[in-house]
Parts: structure tokens; sequence; C-alpha cells
């Protein structure tokens, strides 16, 4: 997914983009969806959020 398509969600969830990074706002509207913040921080294989919208795009 692409920082564009990511701002789009982040604005429809309220959540304001402003300089954040694309790992950062992803993280951010997480949380706002009551899920563990864990994008980009290497517990994929962990996580235990398989149907995580950001799941093929996280490390």
């Amino acid at each position: 997914m692409n920082m564009q398509q990511v701002k789009e969600i982040a604005k429809q969830r309220g959540i304001k983009a402003g300089s954040m990074k694309k790992a950062e706002l992803v993280r951010a509207i997480q949380s706002d969806e009551g899920n563990d913040a864990c994008y980009g921080t290497g517990r994929a294989d962990s996580c235990g959020q398989d149907g995580c919208l950001w799941r093929d795009d996280c490390n």
C-alpha cells in the first residue's frame, strides 16, 4: 500500500498524517482500530494479527 492510500485511510478515521512517516501513520491507524500497533516492528511472524490490513506490507 502506498503512502497516499495510507493517508486516505487515516483521513477517513480522523487521523491527521502531518509529517508522520508511513510506519508511524500505520501504527496510529492500528491503535485507532484497537489493535496492537506493531507495523514494521519485526513482529509479523508473532503478532497474531493474521487478518491485518497491513499484513502483506509488514516486515
